[in-house]
């Protein structure tokens, strides 16, 4: 039975990545950050508690989990959050996966297995990307300090896969689903959405609604991430760096019009207003992934369409 430690693993990926490892028959282990029950953690998954930036801390429990395949989803993933606090995201998006590949480094091979580690890496680091799609091999320039910190990750992970390791930066871009917290945008447009439906909200306050992104079901990119960290128990597949995407673009105006759709309401556009509050001060104008490594390498491909998932989550949200 493989072994995997998971850390974000009461997040909307963490948590799905868990389920599908723990299907797949793999022994489950997540660190949180303290030692309350933590409802959004999968049942069966062991929980260990460290801070990530403490060394000794995460060291002991590498030590004490000895896993064959340790996923770093932990990350201060807000982009606006970022920004009020780039001291915070630098160390937790970037300090703290030195911290945990230098411990898994020190670890001995198990048995038959070498260890592996898997890095959730952010199309964000692309910043005002000059070609679209993006692929693996798109020059790395972030415009904001969300990617900045994921940058530092993604390169760590090169070196350390440089120095022997057995590791793989997977590279996400947008992925949804109904346990997205309302911080985000998708989740604030389709929970609004609802409670616009049922009389509780009057409108919808937004920043840029022409910005592009490439959105996913996150069960999907939990499947990738999944396949990737199986390869890594088995051979040399996946000891490389994969982007994980749809392929599309639309604009978050189409995310808004797909929400109003699903919950059946056409005449939207009175119910949406800009505020200059909520819009970024550098924002990559589009982003659109290529995976056709990871299609070709380990026949991952999306299960649900643009409009399937944005009313996914507006379903989930109109559920009383």
């Amino acid at each position: 039975m493989p072994r995997a430690l998971i850390t974000g693993v009461s997040g909307q990926t963490g948590s799905y990545l868990a389920e599908n490892l723990l299907a797949r028959g793999w022994e489950v282990h997540g660190i949180q950050r303290d030692d309350a029950p933590d409802p959004a953690i999968p049942e069966r998954v062991v929980p260990h508690t460290a801070d990530l930036v403490d060394f000794p801390a995460v060291r002991r429990v590498v030590d004490e989990v000895e896993p064959d395949v340790t996923v770093n989803l932990a990350a201060l993933s807000s982009v606006a959050v970022a920004w009020a606090r780039p001291l915070e995201v630098a160390q937790l998006n970037g300090t703290a996966v030195a911290n945990l590949l230098d411990a898994v480094r020190s670890l001995p091979d198990r048995p038959g297995a070498r260890r592996g580690f898997v890095q959730a890496s952010s199309a964000e680091m692309f910043g005002q990307a000059a070609e679209s799609p993006q692929s693996e091999t798109t020059p790395i320039a972030p415009v904001n300090p969300y990617g900045a910190s994921k940058a530092y990750a993604h390169a760590l992970v090169g070196a350390y896969r440089a120095a022997g390791l057995r590791a793989s930066s997977v590279i996400l871009y947008n992925h949804e689903s109904p346990r997205r917290p309302e911080a985000f945008v998708t989740r604030k447009i389709t929970a609004g959405v609802a409670r616009i439906s049922r009389g509780e909200q009057s409108e919808l306050v937004l920043g840029n609604l022409d910005a592009r992104r490439d959105w996913g079901w996150a069960p999907d990119y939990a499947e990738a991430m999944a396949r990737i960290a199986q390869s890594l128990t088995e051979g040399d597949t996946a000891s490389a760096d994969f982007v994980v995407a749809t392929g599309e673009s639309h604009t978050i105006r189409d995310f808004v019009a797909a929400a109003f759709a699903a919950a059946g309401i056409d005449d939207w556009q009175h119910l949406v207003r800009v505020d200059p509050q909520f819009v970024r001060p550098t924002d990559a104008t589009e982003m659109r992934g290529d995976a056709g490594r990871i299609r070709h390498a380990l026949g991952w491909a999306p299960t649900k369409t643009f409009d399937a998932v944005v009313a996914a989550m507006v379903a989930a949200d109109l559920e009383p």
